[in-house]
């Protein structure tokens, strides 16, 4: 029913003496809210909390939104998903907006949120592999699922570090089995975020810190920023009123969840009750304390970058990709409706 037929109702009602009823009224309401359509990363993990800690505690409504959220499928992939006019928004990897704007310049979702301070890509590899180093690579396979921005940086990783990609064999794997087919040597390595892959060992039984090593890109000069929140050129340029909201709900979420992660797995959960709330939570911290919350973001607050880190990222990206085209800092990233820095401050308890 249209809000002009439910004029009509109201008027014809109040001409009989009749009194309307009050649901008439939820269409005005409906209509003042902008509506979001946000895709995650990934499936629903710990680290998602913050998402749905700002839907269930109104933060979204309270700044006019209505968000749907969707579980995703890589977080390159989500640069995708936003630029096909899929969705509006999504946490996804800048890696893959760099590479998408030299290519295809105005095509490109933006960067409004930064979550992940340090880089969260490492290659994987049994501690009693033959793999010890980068260069131990060559002749041997390594394995990776396709929309991964974990695969879509090992290029760049070999071509820093001398690695002939012409003597790897490189497997596309399903998400779900890139730590099972490591371990089981279906292949030799695999490149992983990290976040995901250290608590899918643990849920396997597997001592992630004694039985893994693990070839961190950051240590092998390929430091990027990465995954954060991201909207569409559209929404930018005909609601930047509702960005600023999705940006300041999020961002609340995002420390109030740090600091109560209990009740913030208790929300994952709710979305997906098969999800094991204890690895989750273990999950959940892991990535704050080794990505989110770093001595960067205690200087300039969570969520914002670096003018020179950013520029580093970017490059990095060209050069390996020869991209036609070297996009600028704000073609990527948009600091603008961030949060006064005072306001995005998080501090873990010890």
């Amino acid at each position: 029913m249209t809000w002009n037929t439910c004029r009509s109702l109201l008027v014809f009602a109040a001409a009989l003496g009749i009194a309307a009823p009050l649901a008439l009224e939820a269409p005005a309401e409906a209509e003042s809210m902008t509506s979001i359509k946000l895709t995650l990363d990934w499936k629903y993990q710990g680290i998602h909390a913050f998402v749905f800690w700002a839907q269930d505690k109104g933060y979204f409504a309270k700044e006019g939104l209505s968000v749907a959220v969707d579980q995703g499928e890589g977080s390159a992939a989500t640069v995708t998903r936003i630029a096909s006019g899929a969705y509006d928004a999504g946490l996804g990897d800048v890696n893959a907006i760099v590479t998408l704007g030299g290519k295809e310049p105005g095509k490109q979702p933006v960067m409004v949120y930064m979550m992940y301070n340090s880089s969260p890509f490492a290659l994987i590899t049994k501690e009693s592999g033959p793999v010890r180093t980068l260069k131990d690579l060559e002749g041997r396979t390594v394995g990776y699922p396709a929309g991964a921005s974990a695969g879509q940086l090992f290029a760049p990783l070999a071509k820093l570090n001398g690695i002939d990609l012409g003597k790897l064999k490189i497997i596309n794997m399903s998400p779900t089995l890139q730590e099972q087919m490591m371990l089981k040597g279906d292949v030799d390595a695999s490149a992983v975020f990290t976040v995901t892959s250290y608590v899918n060992l643990i849920g396997q039984k597997v001592d992630p810190d004694k039985d893994i090593r693990w070839l961190y890109y950051s240590k092998f000069g390929v430091n990027p920023y990465a995954n954060g929140l991201m909207v569409s050129q559209r929404l930018l340029r005909e609601h930047p009123q509702a960005v600023a909201g999705l940006v300041r709900a999020l961002n609340r979420a995002f420390i109030e969840s740090a600091l109560s992660p209990d009740a913030a797995i208790a929300l994952v959960v709710k979305q997906e009750p098969l999800l094991n709330a204890g690895l989750e939570r273990q999950r959940l911290v892991y990535a704050y304390k080794t990505h989110f919350v770093t001595a960067e973001t205690e200087k300039i607050g969570v969520g914002d970058v670096t003018d020179e880190r950013m520029s580093a990222t970017i490059k990095l990206n060209v050069d390996a990709f020869n991209l036609p085209r070297t996009p600028s800092i704000a073609d990527v990233f948009n600091r603008a409706f961030l949060p006064p820095v005072s306001d995005r401050s998080l501090h873990l308890p010890m």
